[in-house]
């Protein structure tokens, strides 16, 4: 696969004998190849080559050109793998910035930017020779030997990597095997799986062919269609005529018609959008709009600060408006992927087909094309969830960071980045404003604004003048003990749900736990049903009719008996939004009721098909995690009720109640965004807790107040800088032993005045997943440079490179303490 190159800005060619590359291994520093003439007139930064690495061949990124090779003898790239740059040669001192920051290799941290499926690399597999085929065909062959050369015979070849991980014993055997002539082991080159589309266009010839064919009445309302659009792609033909596929190969043959083939953007976007006439501006956001228009030449960090309904969106569409009329592009990052429907609809709405999305729901496919429409030139407006933040926009006018408070936008994989936080560091390379917006910001931002290092904007008012929904907090503690339904919707919920529903209302009832019963224990030993590979409960799904381990996946079906007595019967305790859900539906039979969760948005497109729903108003009940809790504009919903708002209050992390009142404020502000009054029905057994009360009062210096002198007691952020090395291995005496080095090894280097804090090793609060055993070692100092230095050399130490089955994940500025 190969981008085209069209019309827009290139790079300066590498006209130079030689290259700097970036491999996509872990590896801590960079190559330098030889560049063959051949290539040489096509090369630039930003592209991808083929490379040979040992005895391997790999994808690399060029970075820049090289008059010499240095002191070492330079192996030849192999291919050039792109006719144009995936990403734009400003762009590389970035992810330098970000791959030194994050503590990760710089070939895997443009990997890691890039849409998926780009690479290619030499992957070990196992064929069956006619030897081992003839063997299998016998039967005679023990047990797992024939189950090994099974695997490896089921699809032509198997890579090793896949084997290891559905036979875990496979490689004693396999090495038999290859001794005895009945398997072969050789490298393959793995293509990249993302590739580009093409479709077929029909248009008429000039002058009628002199060839005559029959022409049937579907011949002949093709040639009729196709003369009246003038050219058209046979995808559109086929909503005419469906058997057009058969019917234009033989009038292509006969000269009637002419067919090409072209290569076309695949379309991500829902249902089309009908143009939008741009509102009035209040005084606040006018006011708001200008003083960072004023300041767009410069980077220039702001918190916006807007309380729910306050027209955030049009802010920031007006600003992109700006940027785009001075010839630069815009990032737009949402949290979450249902939020990221509806602000595409109303950018899409403002401006077209001038825009291109990125999240992880789209198709490999797909992701691409959006990826090449971006790098080409052809849109300069990218709305986004995390991973928008890296997209190729050559000249950026303006990034923004939609409810900037939110924990999403950190990758707890791979690459452990902020989004919110890069967006920061790439406006101040594009030397553009950076818009943080939230009605509840971040501890961070705020403390950030406190130091003069951002300056804040503030809306104040909703734009429809309505005033925020009433709070009111039950005491869930009056109802333990009760019988039925009471104690999980208490009677003042159920009234005002009732109030609603007769009114002609919408209620949102929000619960961040899915599924139907969290804590199943067994009726006769007592124990709970735990997942074998991870130190969690199980959960039972009764739609799907079993228990799943939200970590790992291991399903059990749900009529198992307890795995430890072997007898007893489980009894399902606990809830989540799917017993929520069932619960509802019996208290309102003749409400339609909707759930929106991980569970029910996990199919392409259902995400959408409910947010639609609920639009238009075919629902009446919304049971909703997370999803719901933030950025949507649902004006007929009235009534939001929490079944729980302490639920995360008891989380070990030093976050827990910053998190608890962002997420119990954003729910709160989707009731009253309409004509009608809202009002919230908080349901809490922590009703004096300073958290639910800031909730309560939707006032997010009253918590701010009240959090920060303990985060500056303890030295946790903004107050210090962190990182937080997650060790885990399959043995747990080993990985024991690893943490213990690895701590052993960061004290040796701790020599800097003021010296780093050095907390553990100690287990971490879930000390098994995927059967693999986790410790913790977290480091606190005043000085992200400090602990970036002895976390780099301590990863680097022989003594913890040696030790391959024992891994070192590094969480720079973590987020997650679990």
């Amino acid at each position: 696969m190969k981008f085209i190159s069209l019309s827009c800005t290139m790079p300066s060619m590498i006209s130079m004998d030689y290259i700097e590359v970036a491999v996509t291994l872990p590896v801590n520093q960079t190559y330098v190849y030889g560049l063959p003439k051949k290539f040489r007139a096509d090369a630039f930064p930003g592209m991808r080559v083929l490379v040979s690495f040992g005895r391997r061949r790999i994808t690399g990124y060029i970075l820049e050109g090289k008059k010499e090779s240095g002191p070492y003898q330079t192996k030849d790239v192999l291919d050039l793998l792109d006719d144009h740059p995936l990403f734009p040669e400003s762009d590389i001192a970035f992810f330098k910035w970000v791959a030194a920051y994050y503590i990760y290799p710089l070939g895997d941290t443009i990997k890691a930017a890039m849409p998926a499926g780009l690479s290619c690399m030499d992957v070990s597999c196992a064929f069956v020779t006619v030897k081992g085929a003839q063997a299998l065909d016998t039967g005679d062959l023990p047990h797992e030997e024939a189950r090994v050369l099974g695997l490896a015979a089921e699809k032509d070849g198997v890579s090793l990597k896949s084997l290891y991980r559905r036979d875990p014993a496979g490689a004693a055997v396999l090495r038999r095997l290859e001794k005895k002539d009945f398997l072969q082991v050789t490298a393959v080159l793995q293509k990249e799986t993302a590739g580009i589309k093409t479709e077929k266009f029909i248009s008429l010839p000039e002058r009628t062919p002199s060839r005559q064919i029959r022409m049937s009445a579907k011949r002949q309302k093709i040639l009729s269609i196709v003369r009246d659009a003038g050219e058209l792609s046979l995808t559109s033909l086929k909503r005419h005529v469906p058997t057009a596929p058969n019917l234009i190969k033989p009038l292509a043959e006969a000269g009637w018609v002419n067919v090409v083939s072209r290569r076309v953007f695949r379309d991500p976007f829902g249902d089309p959008v009908t143009p939008d006439t741009p509102p009035e501006l209040t005084d606040e956001q006018a006011a708001v709009v200008k003083e960072i228009q004023d300041r767009a030449d410069a980077f220039a960090p702001c918190l916006l600060v807007g309380v729910t309904g306050s027209g955030k969106t049009e802010v920031y569409m007006r600003l992109v408006v700006d940027a785009v009329a001075k010839g630069r592009g815009a990032i737009v990052l949402v949290p979450e992927i249902a939020l990221i429907s509806q602000t595409e609809r109303r950018f899409r709405a403002r401006f077209g087909d001038k825009i291109a999305v990125i999240h992880s729901m789209l198709s490999q496919g797909e992701r691409l094309d959006q990826w090449r429409k971006i790098s080409l030139g052809k849109v300069n407006i990218v709305i986004g969830a995390r991973s928008a933040v890296f997209a190729p926009i050559r000249k950026i006018g303006i990034i923004i960071v939609d409810e900037e408070h939110d924990y999403s936008y950190k990758q707890e994989s791979g690459l452990r980045y902020n989004a919110r936080d890069l967006a920061v560091v790439r406006a101040k390379m594009h030397n553009c404003p950076v818009v943080l917006g939230s009605a509840t910001p971040s501890v961070q931002s705020c403390r950030n604004v406190a130091a003069e290092k951002f300056f804040k904007l503030e809306l104040t008012r909703r734009v429809n003048s309505q005033a925020l929904p009433d709070i009111t907090l039950v005491d869930m503690k009056k109802y333990q003990g009760t019988w039925g339904t009471d104690s999980i919707i208490t009677p003042e919920l159920g009234r005002g749900i009732r109030a609603c529903l007769e009114k002609g209302n919408q209620a949102l009832i929000f619960l961040n736990r899915r599924g139907f019963s969290t804590f199943p224990v067994c009726a006769s030993c007592g124990k709970t049903l735990g997942c074998p590979h991870c130190d969690v409960t199980m959960t039972l799904h009764k739609g799907a009719d079993h228990y799943k381990c939200h970590l790992c996946g291991h399903i059990f079906t749900s009529d198992i008996r307890c795995p430890d007595c072997g007898t007893g019967k489980i009894r399902n305790l606990g809830f989540g939004t799917e017993k929520i859900e069932a619960m509802l539906k019996t208290l309102f039979p003749d409400a339609r009721v909707a759930r929106m969760d991980q569970d029910s948005t996990a199919r392409k497109g259902s995400t959408l098909a409910i947010l639609r729903q609920i639009r238009n108003r075919t629902v009446d009940i919304i049971v909703g995690t997370q999803m719901l809790a933030k950025g949507h504009d649902f004006p007929a919903i009235t009534l939001v009720g929490v079944i729980c708002a302490d639920l995360s209050l008891s989380l070990p992390d030093f976050r827990a109640s910053e998190r608890t009142f962002q997420l119990l404020a954003q729910v709160a502000g989707r009731a009253g965004r309409g004509e009608e009054p809202g009002q919230v029905i908080m349901q809490t057994f922590n009703p004096d807790h300073f958290t639910i009360k800031a909730a309560q009062n939707q006032d997010y210096l009253e918590f701010f107040n009240q959090e920060t002198p303990f985060r500056k007691a303890l030295m946790y952020p903004p107050f210090s800088r962190m990182i937080q090395l997650k060790i885990s291995g399959k043995n747990a005496d080993k990985t024991k032993d690893h943490a213990r080095l690895a701590a052993d090894i960061l004290e040796r280097f701790n020599t800097l005045e003021p010296k780093a804090q050095i907390l553990g090793p100690i287990e971490a609060a879930i000390q098994k997943i995927s059967a693999r055993y986790r410790w913790q070692i977290l480091l606190k100092g005043a000085s992200s440079g400090n602990l970036s230095r002895m976390v780099s050399a301590m990863v680097r130490d022989p003594a913890i490179q040696k030790v391959s089955s024992v891994s070192i994940a590094v969480d720079v500025d973590p987020y997650s303490m679990l």
